[in-house]
C-alpha cells in the first residue's frame, strides 16, 4: 500500500487505477515524505516547493511533474499544478520554479484547476480537514504535442500510456 493511503484522508488512492510502473528517488529541500507542508506552500500566495529527482528509467526523453489532491471536497479532486515537456536532462526544480514561464526550463505549463497557470498552493476549505499534495514527477517516453494537451486530466490521460516511471513524494495541509 502506498505511504499516502491513511483512514486520515477521505479521498481515494489516484494512482490506483494506473499501470505499476519503476519508481526512482525524489526528494525535496522543503518537506519530507507525509510530512505537513510549510505554510510557503499553502494558499493564494504560495511557492511552490524545491523537488530533485535521480535514477530515472532508460528511455526517458522528458519530463512531467504534477501535483494533485485526492481530498477535495469533488467527485474528481483538484489539480494544483501540471507541467511536462521538461527536458530529460534536468534534474531539479528550484522552489519558486512553479511561478516561473515555463518553470525556467522550457516547459509546458497548464492551467489547473484554480484556474492559475503554475502552482496554486494548498488551500483545503476551512474545516474540511487534512488534505494530501502528491508531487509526483513522471519519466515519459516522448515529448508531448502542447496543442494536444489542454488540462491536467488530459496530461493524466497521455501519462498512462507513456510513463516509465514515476516517484511521488507527499505533503498534507489544513485550514483549521
Amino acid at each position: 500500500m502506498a505511504s499516502y493511503i491513511s483512514d486520515r484522508f477521505p479521498g481515494p488512492d489516484p494512482y490506483a487505477p494506473l499501470k505499476d510502473v519503476p519508481g526512482f528517488e525524489l526528494t525535496s529541500t522543503d518537506f519530507h515524505d507525509g510530512e505537513e507542508l510549510p505554510d510557503k506552500h499553502a494558499g493564494d500566495d504560495a511557492v511552490s516547493p524545491q523537488l530533485a529527482w535521480s535514477g530515472l528509467p532508460e528511455g526517458t526523453k522528458s519530463i512531467a511533474v504534477t501535483c494533485f489532491d485526492p481530498d477535495a471536497p469533488t467527485a474528481s479532486g483538484f489539480w494544483h499544478w501540471s507541467a511536462f515537456n521538461i527536458p530529460a536532462d534536468v534534474t531539479e526544480l528550484p522552489a519558486g520554479a512553479g511561478s516561473e514561464d515555463g518553470l525556467g526550463v522550457g516547459a509546458t505549463v497548464l492551467t489547473g484547476d484554480s484556474g492559475i497557470k503554475g502552482y496554486y498552493g494548498a488551500n483545503p476549505p476551512e474545516g474540511h480537514g487534512p488534505h494530501r499534495y502528491l508531487f509526483a514527477v513522471h519519466a515519459v517516453d516522448t515529448e508531448f504535442d502542447p496543442a494536444e494537451i489542454a488540462n491536467p486530466t488530459q496530461l493524466g490521460f497521455n501519462l498512462y500510456f507513456h510513463t516509465l516511471g514515476r516517484a511521488i513524494l507527499w505533503g498534507w495541509y489544513e485550514n483549521k
